[in-house]
């Protein structure tokens, strides 16, 4: 079965576009997308075994992928790995810069090296990326880029150090949008809200109840999936959005919107889309609804 995606058959053929984060959760998903959409997709991460297997399923799917395994908090690894990309592909047209990470944490308890290792993943990261990718090939052929960043608007309790550093990529963007435009560039963002990606599973256990709490938050009352992220993405990189720079596009049900005051009843018709024909259900969403199931039995 192949990536069920909206868009039309071949939308990036002949394009090269790069997917930092892509060995799992939405960046494997906006990976298998863009492939299916006959780009050739270059997945960036720091574990070779990650991206060897996302590599290995699109080309099984009959896509088109390579990757390169760096840290891309390193200045000089990322400078070599795109000059590496423009060598064998002769242009990027397109950057998802998706990598990051966090630790959930009250701002009390974050040490300095804690902090600075956050903004270095999902802010420093991404700049060097945005500009290595723009100077050595956008700047002269054009181009756009995908920032990936999350709901930050209120304020991310628990998580301060990821919030500061989301804060700085979505203004990044905006500055890129401004600067680069004379380029041909365009600079979006997207920021995802609760969404049940891989990602999940890397918090710890104890996390459970407050996972489970989050569809409570949402009015559309769910969770988002990959897919719905993923097909953003496609969209901000794609001709259709010729005339969007600069913007970020929010992927989060309404969640930061109202919810405080205003009562958010049981949703009624509500759709949901997972085009991802090899999306892998995290864990702890497995067991939060095989919990509720059975309470539900009960």
């Amino acid at each position: 079965m192949p990536f069920d995606t909206v868009f039309r058959p071949g939308l990036f053929e002949g394009q090269t576009h790069i997917v930092t984060g892509g060995g799992s959760g939405i960046g494997r998903c906006t990976a298998h997308e863009l492939a299916a959409l006959g780009a050739h997709v270059v997945l960036i991460g720091r574990k070779p075994e990650k991206l060897e297997r996302v590599q290995a399923e699109i080309c099984e799917d009959g896509g088109s992928a390579s990757f390169y395994a760096l840290d891309i908090r390193e200045e000089g690894a990322v400078r070599d790995a795109v000059k590496a990309i423009v060598r064998e592909r002769g242009q990027i047209h397109g950057l998802v810069n998706n990598a990051g990470g966090q630790f959930p944490a009250p701002l009390a308890s974050i040490n300095q090296k804690g902090f600075e290792a956050v903004v270095r993943t999902n802010l420093t990261g991404g700049f060097l990326m945005a500009r290595e990718v723009y100077g050595q090939s956008m700047s002269r052929q054009g181009g756009a880029i995908v920032n990936i960043i999350a709901d930050m608007w209120g304020g991310m309790p628990g998580m301060g150090h990821s919030g500061a550093a989301r804060a700085g990529m979505d203004n990044l963007t905006k500055t890129a949008s401004v600067e680069w435009a004379a380029s041909g560039v365009r600079v979006n963002a997207v920021a995802p809200g609760w969404i049940a990606s891989s990602g999940m599973d890397n918090y710890d256990r104890a996390m459970k109840s407050y996972i489970a709490s989050l569809k409570n938050g949402v009015p559309l009352k769910r969770l988002g999936t990959e897919a719905e992220v993923s097909a953003a993405i496609c969209f901000l990189l794609s001709d259709a959005a010729a005339f969007i720079t600069g913007s970020t596009l929010r992927i989060d049900g309404a969640a930061p919107l109202g919810g405080r005051v205003w009562p958010l009843p049981k949703a009624r018709n509500v759709k949901t889309w997972q085009g991802f024909h090899r999306y892998e259900k995290p864990q702890i969403i497995r067991e939060i609804e095989d919990e509720e199931a059975s309470h539900a039995g009960s």
